[in-house]
């Protein structure tokens, strides 16, 4: 936060306090009085040049996506060994988004994103991590053989079979899921920008809401019900690493494993909220 509300003022901004708006692996504050959208990260961890260079761009086509602050030039500050970004900041309008108008701005974002050249990941690459973490004892040391199995033998299947399909792909978002969606005055943005990879569409809406895809254009309902298997299997993988910061991450470590278990149908990682929540 020290380092965020410095660089703020370096800057040229006027920030006397933050306030946390989420604190996981990364740290978002809403700097004030300058009403700045500051997200930090650890410069050993960070991909932040990417997510600059891709939010510019995405903004040049018109996409729904975050942008940067334009008071300031769209750029990665470093401090005190912490990776800076400075974005708009806005106020959320609404506490949940329609699923048309969630299917739309996807579909949007998607449109726009056909357009950008830039290099990135294939979704592959990131499946790949997920199994190399679960492959890594000392990085996942409470994860239970069953389960090590079990995840492994998914990750593996899925990512051949989907491959397998052949289907089309593109540049997509990576992890459009609602909590890297802002309902906002000038409709839904997204954001966090820094997991997009190659892939084909049904990988981004596998991370969605149900109900979705129904207002989403020619979706492959076979490909659609395989990634979600595959981003539960991921999602599993995430929160059983020692230096997870998740929120409750233990928890839904063991309601990832819980719901692989009992296989299809998959259901969405909004569903899979509530079911942990009701639990509660």
């Amino acid at each position: 936060m020290a380092a965020a509300i410095s660089t703020a003022k370096a800057l040229g901004l006027q920030a006397d306090d933050a306030v946390v708006l989420q604190n996981s692996n990364k740290l978002a504050l809403r700097l004030r009085p300058c009403d700045a959208f500051a997200r930090v990260a650890p410069l050993a961890m960070q991909v932040a040049q990417f997510e600059v260079e891709l939010a510019r761009r995405l903004a040049e086509t018109g996409s729904p996506a975050a942008a940067l602050d334009p008071r300031i030039a769209p750029r990665v500050h470093e401090r005190d060994d912490f990776a800076i970004t400075l974005w708009t900041y806005h106020a959320p309008v609404a506490p949940d988004l329609a699923p048309a108008d969630y299917a739309d701005a996807l579909w949007r974002l998607h449109a726009g994103m056909k357009t950008i050249e830039i290099v990135a990941p294939h979704f592959t690459d990131r499946v790949a991590e997920a199994q190399a973490l679960v492959a890594n004892r000392s990085q996942t040391p409470d994860l239970a053989d069953a389960d090590r199995d079990l995840l492994s033998g998914m990750l593996q299947s899925l990512r051949r079979t989907i491959v397998a399909r052949g289907a089309a792909e593109q540049l997509l978002h990576g992890e459009p899921h609602p909590g890297n969606v802002l309902s906002t005055e000038i409709g839904p943005l997204f954001i966090d920008l820094e997991t997009c990879c190659f892939g084909p569409i049904e990988f981004d809406l596998a991370h969605v809401p149900e109900g979705v895809p129904e207002h989403y254009r020619d979706v492959d309902q076979a490909l659609l019900s395989e990634c979600r298997a595959l981003v539960l299997a991921m999602c599993a993988a995430w929160r059983w690493d020692v230096g997870d910061q998740f929120p409750n991450g233990r928890q839904w470590a063991e309601h990832f494993i819980d719901t692989l278990r009992k296989g299809p149908p998959w259901p969405s990682l909004q569903a899979m909220t509530r079911r942990l929540e009701g639990r509660g």
